[in-house]
């Protein structure tokens, strides 16, 4: 297998750069050879929740099967972007939407914390915001950022 494979417990991705048709066969005969080896090892992959994204506009575009059954293709309307681990990525990996993500979610908790809180003096608020707003609008920002700065350059 050359294409690349990343595994995180119980998620697996497996990708590769397409140019053509020769390298849209070399990816299926990747995911071929991952079927073989979990059919080999007794593992399953759930086939219906198994997705494609076709990055850049000069991706060809292929369809891709396993076990015969035809990927979900993420690059289809209305999806345009998929939400994995927590991650918003869409088509051109660009991170607007994310951090609208991060942002809405921190002002909702930033709500909850005005709402419901007595006391407010600045070391509770402070602690209260270092406990629970900073983890949403930090969450995987170092990756997000490297991947920012090679877009620019």
């Amino acid at each position: 297998m050359h294409g690349q494979v990343f595994k995180f417990a119980d998620d697996t991705k497996i990708f590769r750069r397409i140019k053509d048709s020769v390298d849209s066969s070399k990816l299926q005969k990747d995911l071929n050879t991952i079927i073989n080896w979990a059919d080999i090892w007794q593992m399953d992959f759930n086939v219906s929740k198994c997705k494609v994204m076709h990055v850049w506009k000069t991706n060809p575009k292929k369809s891709y099967y396993m076990r015969g059954n035809i990927l979900n293709d993420v690059t289809n309307w209305p999806l345009l972007q998929e939400k994995d681990l927590g991650i918003i990525i869409s088509l051109d990996l660009k991170c607007s939407q994310q951090c609208l993500y991060a942002c809405n979610k921190a002002n909702k908790v930033l709500g909850m914390i005005r709402r419901t809180i007595i006391n407010k003096e600045p070391w509770v608020m402070m602690s209260l915001y270092k406990t629970l707003v900073r983890l949403h609008v930090e969450y995987c920002s170092s990756a997000w950022s490297q991947l920012y700065k090679k877009i620019r350059s």
